[in-house]
């Protein structure tokens, strides 16, 4: 069964929002279930637990997600009082809901009202209290002040900006195989007019117990920071740790969301993963994760990110389209992090099989290891899994006026170093079928081959190989890269929803290393809207510009095997009409106080891509100039471009994910 709370609103996603982008999402079960308001919030249960009999206010509905966390069955229950009338024929825990007007009549020694800022609402009503009893509220639960930008409205989003980042720390034996962590971002919140900025950090263990609490102050605006897992070990005297990192930026304006790029990576050379934030609301699905080969094993950790612990069996895994699930038999405590083996929960699952989660709210967006006989290993992400959409039957006939329509772009990485393979996947419970093509394009702009892959049903994966595509048709990409897009295809009928989804898995031929990054659909560089296409980082539709944060790996951990790395980018022109014929990107190399000190112009071809590296797209003394730590904007305000970053270990490894944005 689902933890009853909402963790986003369907207003939110009825007017374009989407699990994982910029703004929305419900902000209650973020206040209520902080890792410093559970004990709070425990401790005033047990207060009430021993006033007697207790009415219960809900003038806002909040009960269902309070009692998730917190029992209100422990307490005496007097009475259940609302405020809307719509909401009189509302039960809870036996008790059906009475109006507000009758509380004054109540014999209850204490009221809890289910409100932040409870006294501006109380003001006019106190009257109504039942005379000697103790009114509480969620205000004993607060934040300290100092951790809020808006300290007049408490469930204000920007009061809680929080992520979670999965963190990992083991040293290997001799040093031979140790598994490090890095948090890379920047003081994005300042270039908005933040003054103070901070992050509160609390690292939990694998148990779920905190391991290390701190405030890290963040630099000045736009200036990268990083968390790395060596540093915190040798800070706080930890051992070896897997667990979660739970970040609060405070005091900030502008976001209200905390991205950053998440880097794994060994001392052997064999181990190096990156990919994207955590996504700050638990969802009741998540889907995208392949299963592994023959000789791969995989283990999905699950971050519970919630103050209360996971019951038995409500975690499940199946194969998409499958109907038997195959649960998860332990209990996992509040804040605890556990490595699900998956190839024991489905042991006939073979690529390209494709995974779904169960998680029934309980996580944030989860990452998985896919480790290789030879000791190679990465970590990739999974991705929300919608249940709210349906089919939507205006997108077969949105190409009338928006050409393309959605469009799913992949890169294609240079052949002559990289294999590419790629996989649509369903990304909603209703989507049981997917009509689609796939198009492959040079780097140029130019169409080499199309290929439609037909209604694929829900049950079955469609691999695309890209080189035996290639091989097979003797086809040719001139520039030696380029991209694929996976677009709506709907010539034998069916149905789409807007909402689709292609993973790529990319192996660099020198070591056998692989990377893999999902993403979803969007409509691109159309002067027409749809809903909320095309979109934009910071405006409304029609979202017709860039600006993507590039992390670097030169000089970019404090240990191991992350120092000295090279960075790759892969930019993709995508247009669902025509539009400019070359973008005009700026490629901005800031310092580690957030300065430009190198700027690099390119254009890439309307529908083409650009493929780069960090040493040959900038001098050597303009990378020294960033004093061992810095970034790149990649800025351009003709075009709305996609585009992927990743980390070069010589032909050792490498890694790869979709950029972000702010």
């Amino acid at each position: 069964m689902a933890l009853q709370i909402e963790t986003f609103k369907n207003a939110d996603l009825a007017r374009g929002w989407r699990p994982g982008n910029n703004a929305g999402g419900a902000t209650l079960f973020k206040a209520l279930g902080h890792p410093l308001s559970a004990p709070l919030g425990h401790a005033l249960i047990e207060d009430l637990a021993k006033a007697g009999p207790v009415a219960i206010y809900d003038p806002t509905q909040a009960v269902g997600n309070f009692h998730a966390y917190y029992d209100l069955s422990r307490l005496d229950i007097e009475g259940y009082y609302v405020q809307r009338v719509e909401d009189l024929g509302d039960t809870f825990n036996g008790h059906e809901a009475r109006p507000v007007s009758q509380l004054a009549q109540s014999k209850a020694s204490a009221v809890l009202v289910l409100l932040f800022d409870a006294d501006k609402a109380l003001a006019s009503m106190r009257h109504l209290m039942p005379k000697g009893a103790r009114i509480a509220s969620l205000d004993e639960m607060r934040l300290p002040d100092d951790m809020l930008t808006n300290r007049a409205n408490y469930l204000d989003p920007l009061n809680f900006a929080t992520n979670f980042a999965l963190m990992r720390e083991i040293r290997g034996a001799n040093g031979a195989d140790g598994i490090h962590t890095r948090v890379a971002s920047a003081n994005y919140w300042s270039l908005h007019g933040a003054e103070n900025p901070e992050l509160w950090l609390c690292l939990f263990g694998e148990d779920g117990s905190q391991l290390a609490e701190w405030r890290e102050t963040l630099p000045a605006p736009g200036a990268p920071f990083a968390i790395d897992s060596a540093e915190v070990r040798h800070r706080f005297g930890l051992d070896d740790f897997t667990g979660s990192l739970f970040i609060h930026a405070i005091r900030i304006k502008g976001h209200d969301v905390v991205k950053y790029a998440l880097d794994m990576y060994g001392e052997d050379g064999r181990a190096l993963s990156c990919s994207h934030d955590a996504n700050a609301w638990p969802a009741d699905y998540y889907a995208g994760m392949p299963a592994g080969e023959d000789d791969e094993r995989v283990t999905l950790f699950i971050q519970n990110s919630h103050p209360m612990s996971i019951p038995p069996r409500s975690i499940g895994l199946n194969i998409m389209g499958a109907q038997d699930v195959s649960w998860f038999e332990e209990e996992i405590a509040p804040f605890a992090t556990r490595a699900i083996a998956v190839n024991d929960l489905l042991p006939q699952a073979r690529w390209p099989d494709q995974v779904e989660i169960v998680a029934g709210r309980y996580f944030v967006r989860p990452r998985y290891e896919v480790r290789r006989e030879g000791g190679q290993r990465r970590i990739a992400h999974a991705n929300v899994e919608r249940t709210d959409l349906k089919p939507n039957p205006e997108i077969r006939t949105l190409g009338k006026v928006m050409g393309k329509g959605y469009i799913m772009p992949l890169p294609v990485l240079p052949r002559g170093e990289f294999s590419t393979v790629m996989l649509p996947t369903p990304m909603a419970t209703e989507q049981h079928e997917l009509p689609i093509r796939a198009e492959l394009i040079d780097a140029s702009g130019k169409p080499v081959a199309s290929r439609f892959l037909g209604r694929i049903p829900r049950r079955e994966s469609v691999e695309l190989d890209i080189e035996s595509w290639i091989g097979e048709a003797s086809l040719s990409l001139p520039s030696g890269y380029g991209h694929v897009e996976f677009l709506y295809d709907f010539r034998d009928g069916g149905d789409g929803d807007g909402w689709l989804h292609a993973l790529g898995r990319f192996e660099q031929k020198a070591s056998g290393h692989r990377a893999e990054t999902i993403f979803g659909a969007h409509i691109y560089n159309t002067a027409v809207i749809y809903k909320d296409e095309p979109q934009s980082y910071t405006n409304k539709p029609p979202g017709l510009t860039t600006r993507l944060f590039l992390r670097l790996g030169q000089g970019g951990a404090t240990n191991g095997a992350a120092n000295g790395l090279d960075t790759m980018c892969h930019l993709i022109y995508p247009a669902s009409t025509p539009w400019h014929e070359k973008s005009s990107t700026l490629l901005i190399l800031h310092d580690a106080e957030g300065k430009p000190v190198a700027e690099k112009h390119i254009e890439i071809p309307c529908g083409g891509s650009r493929f780069w590296r960090l040493s040959e797209m900038f001098g050597k003394d303009e990378i020294e100039s960033m004093g061992g730590a810095g970034y790149v904007i990649v800025r351009d305000t003709t075009c709305r471009l996609f585009g992927f970053h990743g980390l070069l270990n010589g032909t050792k490894s490498f890694c790869l994910d979709h950029m972000f944005g702010f």
